[in-house]
């Protein structure tokens, strides 16, 4: 392998962050994809304003403020069972297919495998064994012990601390190009993965690979 680590973005890399809203759909009417992409930015966006100011808040109080925005902006005609199945959903997204051979073929391979996300610890341990990976990772680590979300060098450095690993050691994988930008910024390999077929950005941090899922990992 080109890497002794693979360390996994979580929301949108592993889990799919839209899947929660595709449950309630019918509930939710013809807002729905409109809802499922402002509770996504406003989650993000949520982090960063808290980072920066240097007022952190756990992701899963992010993500209940993002979503109420995201229905009162979208008409706000939503139900609180439908809220409620939502945040439900969220804690049990699903994975992408190609997310359990990946992660087996890389451990049968002998790499160590973890997820650094900015979710919180009941978050991520909900997400994984809803989706069967219970066992597929050395390490799920969450931002809320460094206390402040990525692009925060002192995120990233969860990695080091828990693998003894150096940044040049570890390949960092994430859906986010803001992800993969503060990843190669701190030193790891950077790969995107870039599903959505979005247009580049940050051309002085570009990744060292792209791919259209995981399945292409190395």
């Amino acid at each position: 392998m080109s890497a002794k680590v693979y360390v996994f973005d979580a929301y949108g890399t592993l889990f799919d962050v839209h899947s929660a809203v595709a449950r309630s759909r019918d509930a939710i009417g013809p807002a729905a994809d409109r809802l499922s992409e402002l509770w996504r930015v406003k989650q993000l966006e949520y982090s960063w304003t808290r980072s920066l100011m240097g007022h952190y808040a756990d992701f899963w109080a992010l993500t209940e403020q993002a979503l109420d925005y995201a229905i009162a902006a979208t008409g706000g005609a939503i139900e609180p069972s439908t809220r409620a199945a939502l945040l439900d959903a969220y804690r049990t997204l699903d994975a992408y297919p190609e997310v359990a051979a990946t992660l087996t073929r890389l451990r049968a391979a002998g790499a160590g495998t973890a997820i650094l996300s900015n979710g919180s610890e009941a978050m991520l341990a909900s997400a994984v064994d809803a989706a069967g990976l219970a066992g597929s990772f050395d390490a799920v680590l969450s931002v809320h012990a460094a206390g402040i979300f990525k692009t925060a060098p002192r995120a990233y450095e969860l990695v080091g601390a828990r693998f003894g690993a150096q940044p040049h050691e570890v390949s960092f994988q994430s859906s986010n190009r803001w992800d993969i930008a503060g990843a190669k910024a701190f030193g790891f390999r950077a790969v995107w993965i870039n599903r959505s077929g979005a247009p580049d950005e940050y051309a002085d941090l570009a990744p060292d690979d792209v791919l259209a899922d995981l399945s292409g990992l190395r």
